[in-house]
């Protein structure tokens, strides 16, 4: 049996041992042929995974051409919790069993989200460059500022989203003395029994968009969902809003929040995800005033990536039992 990783470079760029996956026992005593590819591009998906059973992806597209065109293929591992680039229609059609890799950058992605608030709050190395170039040396004062410094505690924490991503973000925002407000499929109850101390279920969307401080995004991406934050919604915040979006970058209509950031109708916004990764054709995003943006790596901590390379394997392995787990179909 082959298994073939066809883009295997962002989730280990050679950090992780890839031996286990050499390894790999099938029930018959058989061993598997492992192949792996740091990259590979559209025209090249084909003629890489054309002798595969069993092929994994991070972001590579399995459409419906390309599943139709792959007729020895059983199953698709995603190294990633999100799987919206395979066809799931078109797999399940053709008997493919599909996997996800659930939950397995919680508190990474949860830790990355604030560390925007933080840096927005407190501009920690901003004031730490100008430190570094003599601006405190140079100063007349023993206490100086290039940018306001925030208190969160006693803010209002907004949160869409009350998975695993949005209820972690949510504690540690707790944490810091501020107030969560979120809108989410959850009941009341189900939201008491997070544990988040003082915690508060928006009635609406548009109420948690006038009443946030700061609005974090850790809801799924879906047709509903897609542009939830648009010029209508960035209307009803507050001018000292503050949006954080480590989820996915559809959620926001780029323009409109360029456009609300520039006319500082909104404060400050850090983000970790855009419409287009990598941004080749361009962002509105890149050119705004006080938008703050890191290259999609809130999952990449080495320890989520341990924990998803080793989920993937056990992925794998089950389905090689007849045992499959975390199917997405």
């Amino acid at each position: 049996m082959k298994i073939v990783e066809i883009d295997g470079y962002a989730a280990n760029p050679g950090d992780i041992s890839w031996e286990p996956w050499k390894n790999i026992v099938l029930p018959d005593g058989g061993k598997c042929e492992f192949v792996m590819y740091e990259r590979t591009s559209p025209d090249m998906v084909l003629e890489r995974a054309k002798d595969a059973e069993i092929v994994l992806t991070n972001k590579v597209l399995f459409s419906r051409d390309v599943i139709n065109s792959l007729p020895k293929l059983r199953y698709i591992g995603v190294l990633a919790t999100g799987y919206n680039v395979v066809d799931t229609a078109a797999a399940r059609e053709k008997g493919i069993v599909v996997t996800n890799i659930p939950a397995y950058s919680t508190m990474s992605v949860a830790q990355l989200a604030i560390a925007h608030l933080l840096h927005i709050a407190n501009n920690v190395a901003g004031h730490d460059e100008v430190v570094h170039r003599g601006a405190w040396s140079m100063n007349p004062d023993f206490s100086f500022q290039i940018t306001p410094q925030m208190e969160l505690a006693g803010k209002t924490f907004g949160v869409v989203g009350l998975g695993n991503t949005g209820t972690a973000t949510a504690r540690i925002a707790a944490a810091l003395g501020m107030k969560i407000l979120a809108f989410s499929s959850k009941s009341e109850k189900e939201m008491q029994n997070l544990g988040i101390e003082g915690i508060r279920k928006a009635e609406s969307m548009e109420g948690l968009f006038r009443e946030s401080d700061v609005l974090s995004l850790h809801c799924p991406l879906t047709e509903k969902t897609k542009h939830i934050v648009n010029r209508e919604t960035l209307s009803l915040m507050k001018p000292s809003a503050i949006l954080l979006n480590t989820g996915r970058g559809p959620l926001i209509d780029e323009q409109a929040l360029a456009d609300a950031l520039n006319e500082g109708r909104i404060y400050a916004a850090g983000i970790d995800v855009l419409t287009e990764e990598p941004p080749r054709s361009g962002s509105p995003l890149l050119e705004t005033a006080n938008c703050h943006i890191t290259p999609h790596m809130a999952w990449a901590t080495l320890a989520a990536r341990q924990r998803l390379m080793h989920i993937a394997l056990e992925n794998v392995k089950a389905f090689l039992r007849g045992e499959p787990q975390n199917m997405v179909q």
